[in-house]
């Protein structure tokens, strides 16, 4: 390992590698265990780093803003890269929005509303960013992201850049073809629509308002916990099931919203998978429907 990190100082002297970093930190549930390393590399910085990582066997997982992530007690092993400020440039040329996967969603659809472009609206209160949001087809209020994506660039396997167009994204219900083509996102290109900035403002504030009545954001949570079963909704299950406000040490389906797992303060990533299960089993036993975890789990949780 130690020998791994000096060649990584020496091959990319500018980019800072933390050691023993708490994922707790990186994550909007607000726990998780160490990273064994961390960066925040550029885009000419990770093909590099990848490559290096690869060459000396060192695991690699690669993280957004952690909005959609329970990351296990005892932390990671390897190395953590975070595509965050430093891939995060937004630019707009006529009705096109181009972001780094870095770009939190809410910065591009401000970004978008200041030059008169609506089709964003619907993305501005996700606290996700551009890549994440990718790779998973975030959506919300009627809209998602393969209803205004244009192309995206992405990074394959072997450190070579590729440019998709919609068709070949194969954007499905919280799905794309990311993660099964292990892809990692550089960019995304929007394709919006000329409107009036106060209009566009207007609708913002109005599903901001609707965010702020409805979900629990008060507390760390990852947002909707789990998927929309076909033919229903997951917090209709969960309260009918008679869990809203059930809890497991710090960890509580959530009083306002039963589609979300909140952290109360104190809860670890062990309490809020103790309490996704059996919300799970609970679901089950009483309507015979499966809920399908809408976060990922990563990381250490023996």
């Amino acid at each position: 390992m130690e020998q791994w990190i000096d060649t990584v100082f020496r091959e990319l002297p500018k980019l800072k590698i933390m050691e023993e970093e708490p994922m707790k930190k990186h994550t909007t549930f607000r726990v998780g265990g160490p990273a064994r390393y961390y960066a925040r590399p550029d885009r000419k910085e990770l093909p590099v780093l990848l490559q290096l990582a690869k060459k000396d066997g060192i695991p690699v997982t690669v993280i957004g803003n952690g909005s959609n992530l329970l990351v296990g007690d005892k932390g990671i092993r390897g190395l953590v890269i975070e595509l965050g400020a430093r891939m995060g440039t937004i630019r707009i040329e006529q009705n096109v929005l181009k972001a780094g996967a870095g770009a939190m969603l809410a910065q591009a659809a401000t970004a978008a509303a200041a030059s008169g472009l609506g089709g964003m609206e619907f993305a501005a209160g996700i606290p996700g960013s551009i890549g994440g949001a990718i790779t998973m087809n975030a959506g919300a209020y009627g809209g998602e992201m393969k209803d205004i994506v244009g192309q995206v660039t992405v990074l394959t396997e072997d450190g070579k850049e590729r440019t998709l167009a919609p068709a070949a994204m194969d954007f499905g219900y919280r799905q794309s073809c990311i993660l099964k083509n292990h892809y990692i996102v550089l960019e995304a290109e929007f394709l919006l629509t000329t409107r009036p900035e106060d209009e566009i403002r207007a609708k913002m504030a109005e599903l901001r308002d609707k965010r702020l009545e409805k979900q629990p954001l008060e507390y760390p949570s990852a947002g909707s916990t789990f998927k929309r079963p076909e033919g229903y909704f997951a917090g209709k299950l969960i309260m009918d099931a008679g869990l809203r406000g059930y809890r497991v040490g710090g960890a509580q389906v959530s009083e306002k919203h039963c589609g979300f797992v909140i952290n109360r303060g104190d809860a670890t990533a062990a309490d809020i998978r103790k309490l996704m299960t059996e919300v799970q089993n609970r679901v089950m036993e009483r309507f015979g429907v499966r809920l399908e975890p809408e976060v990922k789990m990563i990381g250490d949780f023996s």
